[in-house]
């Protein structure tokens, strides 16, 4: 049996990271076992061949209102084609480097299906002929992901219902789609299709889109999206959908009544589970919670050497946080200096347009906690590097302690805003309070400037 320092079963934005950072810091050989693509649901299937998409949307776009910039061009139509193709050349790109960056660190990679027998071993049943081999480790890490959440009323059939794995490869563009959930996922899908020329019929359970996010946000996110024709349905609860015609037919329960939607396609983009099971988790005696491996601040479960990190663990399922806690398990694991997750301090981002992006509390939150606060927002209609690149929708809204200045949230939308928020995320990190962000300089033009112009506007009111 062969024997390694540390194990990592899955080789996505978790699981890559942990393996480089562990040959890098432990005395040892390291492997990571991957039953199917390095980089996993994120590189693969997830946030960077969605990205790709959305960036040839923009790019039709631009060449769609080329009048409105100085130039004219003509016959603009999209190449459904050569846009997923594109898209699946980024994310094989991708996935090579995340090749040569294991083996330039040393990492031993192995191809096949990971399954966790005690003791520190774990059994490969190899993805290339099915044969079965056990290799031991003194430390294991879990970084298994996760996969759609199939909802009852509308299983996954991949043709008439899909998932994302289905939406990002379309054969052709659809007449109509309803997309079931308007989380990222869902609202990054429904601005492609949109821009792609499909009709679009947008379904959230709750009563605004992006509920996770500030409600000025979602407010800001319906118009836009009302604005390119896409049908927003809010409050909305599907009851069934009935295949068995040409055409998808879903029976929607909302403060009206029952509706009837009717489309050739339906996403379900009702969030993601865990992949917990049939890895032999249970079987070892790792404590689940929900569905989710319960862990410490160090990533360690209820069995000694065996650790957890990513979208099995509570926390949110996003690849910078899989990659994060990864760093901590493995630094922690190796005694090199290492702080826990900040989960109070994690960014969130949806690449529609506009962007959206995000952290820390929301109004709403700040308010039930009866914090006493303020609030500084600033639109984007008065930057001048925004109406200057016609991009012109959106905002920073600040909110802060009225007692402490210290920055309770952030919340943008506009043009480009994911990039703005990591000042923002350090900033908050570092400890600054409201005053660094009002009077730090910001170069011009450029639509950072809203974040110090929305700081000074609360320290007026305070």
């Amino acid at each position: 049996m062969k024997d390694y320092k540390l194990i990592v079963i899955g080789a996505g934005p978790g699981g890559y990271v942990a393996a480089e950072q562990a040959a890098r810091l432990l005395d040892g050989p390291v492997a990571v076992v991957e039953r199917s693509q390095l980089g996993g649901i994120c590189l693969n299937w997830g946030c960077i061949p969605t990205k790709a998409l959305l960036k040839s949307a923009q790019a039709l776009h631009y060449a769609q209102s080329a009048s409105e910039y100085g130039f004219s061009a003509s016959e603009v139509k999209p190449d459904i084609e050569a846009i997923v193709a594109r898209s699946r050349a980024v994310s094989g790109q991708l996935s090579k480097g995340v090749e040569h960056l294991l083996t330039k660190a040393g990492v031993e990679i192995i191809y096949g299906e990971g399954f966790l027998e005690g003791e520190g071993v774990v059994k490969v049943t190899s993805a290339a002929d099915g044969s079965v081999e056990r290799i031991h480790a003194e430390h294991i890490i879990v970084a298994t992901g996760s996969r759609p959440n199939a909802l009852p009323f509308a299983p996954i059939d991949g043709e008439k219902i899909i998932c994302y794995y289905q939406a990002l490869m379309p054969r052709r563009i659809p007449a109509s789609i309803a997309i079931i959930g308007s989380g990222a996922i869902g609202s990054e899908f429904a601005f492609f299709y949109r821009s792609m020329g499909s009709e679009v019929t947008l379904i959230e359970y709750v009563d605004r889109v992006l509920p996770v996010e500030d409600d000025d946000t979602s407010a800001a996110v319906s118009r836009a999206m009302r604005k390119m024709g896409i049908k927003v349905m809010t409050s909305a609860g599907v009851q069934s959908v009935d295949i068995s015609g040409e055409a998808c037919v879903l029976s929607v329960q909302t403060k009206k009544g029952l509706e009837t939607v009717e489309a050739e396609i339906v996403l379900s983009a009702a969030g993601v589970k865990p992949n917990t099971d049939m890895i032999g988790l249970e079987e070892i005696g790792v404590e689940l919670v929900r569905g989710k491996v319960k862990v410490d601040e160090w990533y360690r479960s209820s069995v000694p050497g065996v650790y957890a990190i990513g979208d099995i663990v509570p926390g949110p399922a996003l690849a910078h946080v899989s990659s994060a806690e990864a760093i901590c398990c493995v630094r922690h694991i190796a005694g090199a200096e290492v702080a826990p997750v900040d989960y109070g301090n994690i960014p969130g981002c949806t690449y529609i347009s506009p962007e959206v992006a995000s952290v820390g509390m929301t109004e709403r939150a700040a308010k039930e906690a009866g914090i006493d606060y303020r609030v500084g927002k600033v639109y984007f209609l008065s930057s001048g590097k925004a109406v200057a690149a016609g991009q012109k929708d959106g905002f920073v809204k600040l909110i802060v302690d009225a007692s402490t200045r210290r920055i309770l949230g952030a919340h943008l939308v506009g043009d480009n805003v994911t990039e703005i928020i990591a000042g923002i995320v350090a900033a908050r990190a570092a400890g600054a309070t409201v005053d660094t962000l009002a009077w730090a300089v910001s170069p011009h033009p450029t639509m950072s400037e809203s974040v110090s112009e929305a700081a000074r506007q609360i320290i007026d009111n305070l």
